[in-house]
């Protein structure tokens, strides 16, 4: 972690850049090997398995032997504390049923809310760097109290084409219908369309890495809706002399781990605490299991010491508005909403970058932040600048080109 000392303001915005992770370069890849699962199915799945989880496998579908044998595998201390954790997430989920209430607003009309669940939900969960059962329990109870009839989940498997057996227990504990041996954009895209194996679904929960935030993406365009696309890890702790160093290093650590992208950020007006935090990530990241990954993700990460508590809020409402920033010869991309009804997005084009012409599943409205864009919608040619709009219709074949360097925030509604 770097440390930072009273930086001056014109140094703000050049210190709070994040990780960039460049998604709209992986859209081509990811748009092909969604059509191809769409296509092929199962056929395809079990390709890409062999491609890029390195794992040959017969069939997708995990069997009731290897849950039961999964079972066996998790210690007695595990499945406690999975147990537990089960217990409080399905008190907190439970206690937000919905009651509707009929109301009859004249003689003879009754009027009345009802909350229904979705009928097929699929859950994704990331089995890279570590098995994230507890992702499991987060999305399997709330989708169970909520009434969900089926419930998907997919997640990659190891090499020997075996899933870890803790994801397994807490899956048959929070009573997930079916498991497949899948990952990265081939799950999505089986969730999304279905496959002779996994079932399609109506709506895609859980994280991955940018392959699957870019899948995410391009399936709920028109196809299946999804929660959210997520982006790396982040974490910004305000800090004053008064607090316990343990816990502010423990509170960065446990987001720094995440993966190689995340960030952890500290702004602190005592110099005493801003040495014993530095000392105490340190001591607490020779301990960790994932310290390789935590130590990658703290060179993006910083503790920085202001004069007082006004500057500290300043730069802290000042990095919520450093969203995206240039990368040469790349296209940075930054979701700020994503659902069934609308999506909302900020882009950074350098220099001479371009998104090929394709048509978009909902009308799109264009405000270019900085610089000026060219935009072909239909084959007539626009040139955008700051503080100017451009609407491009739904279905109507569009690229956009960066001339010079640009920002631009895209909305479109579905």
């Amino acid at each position: 972690m770097r440390l930072i000392k009273y930086p001056s303001k014109e140094q703000w915005t050049e210190l709070l850049k994040r990780p960039a992770l460049n998604t709209e370069n992986l859209f081509d890849t990811v748009r092909s090997i969604i059509n191809k699962v769409r296509a092929e199915g199962d056929k395809a799945v079990l390709k890409y398995e062999a491609t890029f989880d390195k794992v040959t496998l017969s069939a997708l579908a995990v069997t009731p032997e290897e849950i039961q044998v999964a079972g066996t595998l998790v210690s007695d201390e595990l499945k406690a504390a999975i147990s537990l954790a089960k217990q409080n997430i399905e008190t907190f989920h439970a206690s937000q049923r919905f009651i509707g209430k009929k109301v009859e607003t004249m003689n003879g009309v009754t009027c009345w809310q009802k909350s229904v669940g979705i009928e097929k939900v699929g859950l994704y969960i990331p089995g890279g760097t570590a098995p994230l059962f507890s992702t499991v329990l987060m999305l399997a109870v709330p989708a169970k109290i909520a009434g969900c009839k089926e419930i998907v989940l997919c997640t990659p498997p190891d090499k020997n084409g075996n899933i870890h057996p803790a994801i397994l227990f807490a899956a048959q504990l929070a009573g997930v219908s079916k498991i497949f041996k899948a990952g990265g954009v081939q799950a999505i895209a089986a969730m999304a369309y279905g496959t002779e194996s996994v079932p399609k679904v109506y709506k895609i929960f859980g994280p991955g890495n940018q392959y699957v935030t870019a899948a995410k993406q391009l399936v709920s365009l028109r196809d299946v809706a999804i929660d959210m696309p997520a982006g790396p890890s982040e974490v910004e702790v305000l800090a004053d002399a008064s607090a316990n160093p343990v816990f502010v290093a423990a509170d960065l650590l446990s987001q720094a781990e995440h993966g190689i992208d995340s960030q952890a950020i500290l702004i602190t007006t005592s110099e005493k605490l801003q040495t014993e935090v530095m000392a105490e990530v340190e001591r607490q990241l020779a301990e960790l299991p994932r310290r390789e990954i935590a130590a990658k993700s703290l060179e993006n990460s910083k503790l920085i010491l202001v004069k007082d508590l006004d500057e500290a809020l300043e730069l802290l409402n000042k990095l919520e508005k450093v969203q995206v920033d240039y990368q040469d010869g790349q296209i940075v991309s930054r979701t700020l909403v994503q659902n069934s009804k609308l999506s909302m997005t900020l882009f950074a084009f350098e220099k001479d970058e371009e998104i090929s012409t394709h048509a978009a599943g909902g009308d799109a409205m264009v405000t270019v932040l900085e610089g000026t864009g060219r935009f072909t919608v239909g084959g007539e040619v626009f040139l955008v600048s700051q503080g100017e709009t451009l609407i491009m219709p739904k279905d109507i074949p569009h690229a956009v080109y960066g001339q010079e360097r640009f920002k631009m925030l895209l909305t479109v509604s579905f």
